[in-house]
């Protein structure tokens, strides 16, 4: 009998390890189960977004510090003293995102003080805002580099800012704030 036992336990070791190894082949239908549920998992870090990089997002506080790295054991860089500042996020690790400001200056900050609402800062120079998404509009007022507004929409070479409650069309190549084919 204590052979048998033996016998029957390296079999059942054996299977398992053959299981291990070479798992049975799923079906079409387990394959699409398996697919979904990896769609719907948690992301790895309780951090991460998951949302695509590079986008945009603004500032949410008042008061921001840039870090050198992902984390407050790094030494800051900058400090952001203006509510509503776009910034391009370039990667994410874990709770902190890696941004560009409209000058390419990159670091850290923590995902709190970022918030996804849109904003765009015209570049350079003085911008014509005009009252439709055309060059023959009528311009109906014209701001200079550093104003920053709320991003409505973007279509095709245009973008609608709401500037001190006037809403105005500009061409997207004026402003830092959106992608360059980025449509919404």
């Amino acid at each position: 009998m204590r052979l048998g036992h033996k016998l029957i336990m390296k079999w059942i070791s054996c299977l398992f390890a053959l299981l291990v190894l070479f798992p049975p082949a799923m079906t079409l239908a387990d394959e699409a189960a398996g697919i979904a549920v990896k769609k719907a998992a948690k992301p790895k870090h309780p951090g991460a977004s998951g949302l695509p990089t590079p986008r945009f997002v603004s500032l949410a506080s008042k008061k921001v510090n840039m870090r050198a790295g992902p984390g407050v054991r790094y030494p800051i860089a900058w400090v952001y003293k203006r509510q509503g500042t776009p910034f391009m996020v370039m990667a994410e690790h874990e709770y902190w995102r890696k941004v560009r400001d409209i000058n390419g200056t990159e670091g850290w900050m923590h995902r709190s003080l970022l918030s996804g609402r849109r904003t765009a800062v015209l570049r350079a120079g003085i911008t014509e805002l005009r009252r439709a998404p055309e060059a023959t509009a009528p311009i109906i007022m014209r701001a200079e580099a550093g104003v920053i507004g709320k991003l409505l929409v973007c279509q095709k070479s245009w973008c609608q800012m709401d500037l001190n409650d006037t809403k105005a069309w500009l061409p997207r190549t004026v402003i830092f704030g959106v992608l360059p084919n980025e449509q919404f």
